[in-house]
């Protein structure tokens, strides 16, 4: 996989470079600052690219800001996000209009390797990769919806769903069988007003798109 990596922090930039080039992904670019990145991302269209949310020179949400505009202009380009905290309004408009192959992730779970490579490929394929705690924050910060009507279990699958888990992922992490997650999934999309798809990340997707725009 070719990637761009797009970090003002010297060592974890170079944390990055190291981590990807060790698991057998090409860094074809690093960035530095955020008027560093829409060029490095047109130049050279990477497979993927890793982007803080606040670079340099106002650390505001300079990389966000080149991210969406370089999917602007190269459709489906695959977006993993960091940031330091929780920020919602930075993943509602990274999630805006349900588009596929965006992550968001806080930079600790950097350190655990193989979760970040996981998200990382997932994104790449098209997929959907949400920190645990940034999924946490947009299934609780509303009261009084449909998501209201789901059961504590059910609540549960939609949570794994929205993180980019396939149905034997989470059959597996909630130890049930898979014909008890998609019965849970039915139930999900019944009671949230959505097409009972059960098809690839579209489902992820119309799950996000939802949460994101009610």
């Amino acid at each position: 996989m070719r990637v761009v990596i797009a970090e003002d922090n010297a060592l974890l930039r170079q944390g990055l470079v190291l981590l990807l080039t060790s698991a057998g992904h090409e860094v074809v670019a690093v960035a530095s600052s955020g008027p560093e990145v829409l060029p490095a991302l047109l130049e050279h269209r990477p497979d993927a690219a890793v982007l803080d949310v606040r670079m340099p020179p106002g650390f505001r949400d300079e990389g966000l800001r080149a991210a969406l505009e370089a999917r602007e202009r190269i459709p489906g380009l695959p977006v993993l996000v960091l940031s330091q905290y929780v920020e919602e309004s930075y993943a509602a408009e990274l999630l805006g209009g349900g588009a596929s192959g965006v992550g968001y992730l806080l930079k600790d779970r950097v350190g655990r390797v193989d979760e970040f490579l996981d998200a990382l490929d997932r994104v790449a394929d098209g997929g959907t990769a949400l920190d645990p705690e940034v999924v946490t924050e947009l299934l609780t910060r509303r009261r009084d919806s449909p998501l209201d009507s789901l059961t504590p279990r059910e609540r549960e699958v939609l949570k794994l769903m929205a993180e980019g888990h396939d149905n034997t992922t989470i059959a597996r992490t909630l130890v049930v069988t898979e014909r008890a997650v998609s019965k849970h999934i039915g139930n999900v999309f019944l009671k949230l007003g959505l097409p009972p798809s059960d098809s690839g990340h579209r489902r992820v997707l119309a799950v996000l798109a939802y949460l994101n725009n009610q």
